[in-house]
């Protein structure tokens, strides 16, 4: 079933738990740096297997410690649950893996 697309007022109430999330394009967007490329690879390689399960993909990109992410459900057409989720679920994993912003 499809993810239903947040509601301007929904997402708001939704960023206010994102507190380092912000939409940009349409997209929830957040940059997370680490203290070198090995931090920042077993971060993308943890959030793998947490998106693997999810079966949602994030667009991402990675430059030596820094990993710049962007969330959408394209199917929904923009944000939706899914995105949110696998936002929060990110920041845990950047809390245990020592990112530094």
């Amino acid at each position: 079933m499809k993810a239903q697309k947040l509601s301007e007022q929904e997402l708001s109430a939704e960023l206010k738990g994102l507190p380092r999330w912000t939409v940009t394009r349409d997209k929830l967007h957040r940059e997370y740096k680490f203290t070198d490329f090995v931090h920042a690879f077993s971060f993308m390689t943890a959030s793998a297997l947490l998106i693997e399960k999810m079966n949602h993909h994030p667009e991402w990109l990675n430059v030596y410690g820094r990993i710049v992410v962007d969330l959408t459900t394209h199917d929904s057409g923009g944000i939706t649950l899914k995105d949110v989720e696998l936002a929060k679920g990110m920041d845990a994993l950047a809390r245990q893996l020592g990112a530094v912003g």
